[in-house]
């Protein structure tokens, strides 16, 4: 294998061991997938936005995040107020079932916009992604030396196969969510999942 190649390998790999966890991207991404609502947008958005916070990292731009922990702080905040709404919402759908069909025979294209501005800050207000993408992946990547835009092009390929994966193949699911038990134990994943990711930012903030 060249050295390119085993540049790129490493790059796909830490950047799917960062990317593949559960969080609230990633249970977004699931849902949106799982309902097939805008998901093209939102895995769109998720790789493009990692292929950008990478691209900040491999540039060296990690230094001015550890520079600023101030910045991180008041992401941290508003990331953490937005998930523990989200993570309500989510809660009232288990409570209240029945509203999200009501919601997907809404208006497709308010949907749609509901979906892209989700995503987008969810993963722009998620501190966790700059230091992961800019920092960590930024720092490993340097020690490639000139070798690590490469690194940098594994850890972005990696992304988009993943929310790809996981946006796309989540319609798998679509049999056994068929019943509303279903989607109440999902929407019930989600909540925990957002309450417990938003809780942990704004102590940690």
């Amino acid at each position: 294998m060249t050295p390119a190649l085993t540049a790129a390998a490493a790059g796909f790999g830490t950047g799917l061991s960062l990317i593949v966890a559960i969080g609230a991207q990633n249970a977004f991404v699931l849902r949106q997938g799982v309902r097939r609502d805008a998901v093209l947008a939102v895995v769109g958005i998720c790789a493009l936005s990692d292929a950008l916070l990478i691209t900040l990292g491999v540039a060296g731009v990690g230094a001015l995040v550890v520079a600023w922990p101030s910045a991180l702080k008041v992401v941290g905040w508003a990331g953490g107020a937005f998930l523990l709404c989200y993570g309500v919402l989510a809660a009232r759908r288990v409570l209240k079932p029945g509203g999200d069909a009501l919601h997907a025979a809404g208006d497709a294209a308010g949907s749609r916009r509901r979906a892209v501005l989700t995503c987008l800050a969810m993963t722009w207000l998620n501190p966790h992604v700059y230091l992961d993408t800019v920092f960590l992946l930024g720092a490993v990547a340097a020690d490639r030396g000139p070798l690590r835009w490469t690194f940098g092009l594994g850890a972005a390929l990696a992304s988009l196969c993943w929310f790809a994966a996981l946006g796309f193949g989540a319609r798998l699911l679509g049999r056994f969510l068929a019943r509303p038990a279903a989607w109440r134990v999902l929407d019930a994943l989600v909540a925990v999942t957002m309450l417990g990711l938003g809780a942990m930012l704004l102590a940690g903030a």
